[in-house]
């Protein structure tokens, strides 16, 4: 059976903090490139589609890796 510790979920758990504080930074400056290169008409409105698809993928992808990397530095540093 998987044996969990309870330093690498409490590890797990700020990771995912620190993952809700680096969110909206991240996705700012993530749109702000899709943006500069989206020209006006018809790839602007494309683009706004899919920007909440866009906002999805970083979260899931955001929590995954800092909750990951935090159950990881906990577990070794509480051995």
């Amino acid at each position: 059976m998987l044996e969990l510790s309870l330093g690498g979920l409490i590890g797990a758990f700020i990771g995912t903090v620190v993952a809700a504080l680096a969110y909206a930074p991240l996705v700012a400056t993530i749109e702000r490139g899709f943006r500069a290169r989206c020209d006006a008409g018809e790839q602007s409105e494309l683009l706004a589609r899919e920007m909440s698809l866009l906002r999805r993928a970083v979260l899931a992808a955001d929590i995954a890796v800092f909750a990951g990397l935090g159950y990881w530095l906990a577990g070794l540093i509480a051995g």
